[in-house]
């Protein structure tokens, strides 16, 4: 239940309004009321102190596996909220790659009732793009839409048939749907379980080149700016990637993407010992590559950041490399390692300019009534301590599953309060 709240003495960071100031926030019956100075604390009020924090929208991921229906052992509505929330996130999309894969009306109602029961976090629903997400035949995305999907995707399962993903787009943007595409030619990497490199060979594992990726980019980018639609890349893993991007924006495309923390922090090279937890798709690529993609953040190229979480169980990454599944988990690490990150620039971004790209930005992509903290608009708020820092226990974490490469690290920056819609959904140590 939502409470009137006072959070005092914070610093107010809201990239919507372009407001980075030591300021009070009022919240009264689950909305911003306002943003101003030495307020003092009315009749019913709980007051929270902010001292030393940052008083920001809550955080908005557009690429979430929450693995139901199907995989609930992996992972359900309650927990990747859960573990959503404890990363400051307020507003998550999910993917559609589940089973069965939501590629009707029915199954995406059911799942945004679902987690508006279950869930402490604000979901979204990503649809399939295509029928079981086989690639073949289209979905009827005018009844996706009307059910509540915001964008369409087929993820972990991209079209390779161009004229079927020309066609969709062409659907797609008739009805104003965003398509999001996992960006990999299977013909190159067929049976890759890592970058393709010297680490690969080393390790006798089959590789994947940077040219699946870089291939599906180009093609689907071509085939959006005939069609109109607009296109978002998740997951950006390569320099060449970025600099397709680059070019077609410059040349008008609708065009956006993202990047994951992981390929920001960390190369190929964490897969030496057969870590399975390094194991993700697109894989972690060469020290160039990550290098080029932070390049990226920091001159605006990239548009957000995204975590790809995707929960696995202990005994599914517990098998031989090549066996393994691709993923980790991001929702609860995701801020820290982003300011871990940002220290280690040379020139480090503004605190307005991360979370722009963290709330404000992925939020706008996709049409999402979310990061901000305008007067009136739904009080969904992150209170973050941006000095704290914290050794990752994967032990500790509220999603279901463990799987992830930053087990042992220092991370930066830590969630002390996240509220949706007024209601303290989250306190920190």
């Amino acid at each position: 239940m939502s409470q009137n709240l006072l959070l005092r003495n914070g610093r107010v960071i809201d990239p919507s309004q372009g407001l980075d100031t030591p300021a009070d926030v009022r919240v009264r019956e689950g909305c911003i009321a306002e943003i101003g100075t030495s307020f003092s604390p009315e009749s019913g009020e709980t007051v929270i102190d902010c001292t030393d924090c940052w008083v920001t929208p809550g955080l908005v991921d557009v690429h979430v596996h929450l693995r139901e229906p199907g995989q609930s052992y992996k992972e359900t509505l309650q927990t990747g909220g859960e573990a959503a929330v404890a990363g400051g996130f307020t507003t998550i999309c999910c993917m559609p790659n589940t089973d069965p894969p939501l590629d009707s009306p029915t199954l995406v109602r059911e799942i945004r009732q679902r987690a508006e029961r279950e869930s402490p976090v604000r979901v979204y629903v990503v649809s399939a793009l295509t029928v079981g997400m086989k690639g073949e035949q289209l979905c009827d995305y005018w009844a996706l839409k009307e059910a509540g999907a915001v964008a369409c995707s087929d993820d972990a399962f991209p079209i390779q048939n161009a004229e079927v993903i020309r066609r969709a787009m062409l659907a797609c943007q008739a009805y104003e749907l965003p398509v999001i595409t996992h960006c990999e030619d299977k013909s190159l990497s067929a049976g890759g379980s890592m970058h393709r490199s010297e680490v690969s060979a080393h390790l006798g594992l089959n590789g994947i080149p940077a040219s699946s990726e870089t291939v599906q980019i180009a093609r689907n980018t071509l085939l959006a700016m005939e069609t109109g639609c607009h296109l978002h890349i998740q997951h950006l893993s390569t320099a060449m990637g970025l600099e397709l991007v680059r070019f077609f924006k410059a040349r008008g495309a609708r065009l956006t993407c993202e990047v994951a923390p992981h390929h920001l922090l960390l190369s190929h090279e964490a897969c030496e010992g057969y870590n399975t937890d390094a194991k993700m798709n697109p894989p972690l690529r060469t020290n160039e590559d990550r290098l080029a993609l932070a390049g990226g953040v920091l001159d605006g190229t990239i548009d957000c950041i995204a975590t790809d979480h995707a929960p696995h169980a202990r005994f599914e990454k517990e098998r031989t490399f090549d066996e393994a599944p691709f993923g980790i988990v991001g929702l609860e690490t995701a801020l820290g390692s982003m300011l871990l990150w940002n220290q280690g620039q040379v020139l480090p971004m503004e605190p307005m300019c991360l979370i722009d790209l963290m709330s404000t930005r992925p939020a706008r992509l996709l049409s999402l009534p979310a990061g901000t903290l305008a007067v009136g608009t739904p009080a969904d708020i992150a209170v973050i301590d941006p000095h704290a820092r914290w050794v990752v226990d994967p032990t500790q974490f509220r999603s279901k599953s463990r799987n992830t490469p930053f087990a042992g690290w220092e991370l930066v920056g830590r969630v002390r309060y996240t509220m949706v819609g007024g209601e303290v959904v989250y306190r920190g140590d």
